[in-house]
């Protein structure tokens, strides 16, 4: 079927509640599909295990791919202290473990407010940064760990809303800036406590001005029809006028 003409050509951006293991890519050929549209990109990628907000751009929205990326991010996720995995979180293989005997709960405190506001983070060797020209998954895969360079990140908030002592669980909610790893700040609170942890679960929950609660989810997305996606597409023209206005 060819593609629909360009004076037809859908454009905004959609919404998406992502599930564990649907990917970005996924997500655009879906849109693809059923607009029957080839100019779709998304603004970045979440790990494999986690859900939540996947900003999809249609048409001219692309254009504003940059901008979106760019703005802070809200997360829940879920900590595991005492265990380190190759990949920082639970679909990584367990490289260390250690006792949480000990460990209070002004500890875990002390240690989230140790990475409260800017600071330097080193990105993890299971993510898409290149090096060379390779995404450091495909190297961490070889088994090989290259040095990354560190980049400045900042917690802008954040919120402890569980510790589990008995359990080594510390559930949290953090306000971040862009290019922010979700599980490397929990590799590196673990190490702040000397335990060492892993991120076990991740959900953004807002990127932007976009809140989850606007967010097609994905069984609704596959079952959608041109129309009804169309009906859910945010106007390029709204999306602007909501960042001027801020």
């Amino acid at each position: 079927m060819p593609e629909m003409p360009t004076t037809d050509a859908p454009c905004g951006v959609l919404l998406i509640d992502k599930d564990p293991g649907f990917t970005s890519h996924n997500a655009v050929a879906l849109c693809r599909r059923i607009l029957n549209f080839k100019k779709i990109g998304h603004c970045g990628t979440l790990d494999p295990m986690a859900t939540g907000m996947l900003i999809v751009v249609i048409g001219k929205a692309t254009k504003v791919q940059d901008l979106l990326m760019g703005e802070d991010k809200v997360y829940t996720a879920t900590m595991k202290l005492g265990i380190e995995t190759n990949s920082q979180d639970a679909d990584g293989q367990v490289v260390a473990e250690k006792p949480t005997d000990g460990i209070t709960e002004a500890d875990i405190r002390a240690a989230f407010e140790h990475f409260h506001g800017p600071f330097e983070q080193v990105p993890p060797m299971y993510s898409a940064i290149k090096i060379n020209g390779v995404p450091c998954y495909k190297l961490a895969r070889k088994g090989q760990e290259i040095e990354r360079k560190s980049r400045s990140v900042a917690v802008l908030d954040y919120e402890i809303t569980r510790i589990d002592l008995a359990a080594a669980e510390v559930d949290f909610t953090v306000h971040c800036t862009k290019g922010f790893y979700v599980r490397t700040y929990a590799h590196d609170i673990g190490q702040k406590l000397g335990c060492g942890a892993h991120l076990t679960a991740l959900r953004r929950i807002r990127s932007g001005k976009f809140d989850i609660a606007q967010a097609i989810d994905v069984p609704t997305l596959k079952a959608a029809g041109r129309e009804e996606l169309l009906a859910r597409l945010l106007p390029l023209e709204q999306v602007l006028a909501d960042r001027q206005n801020a």
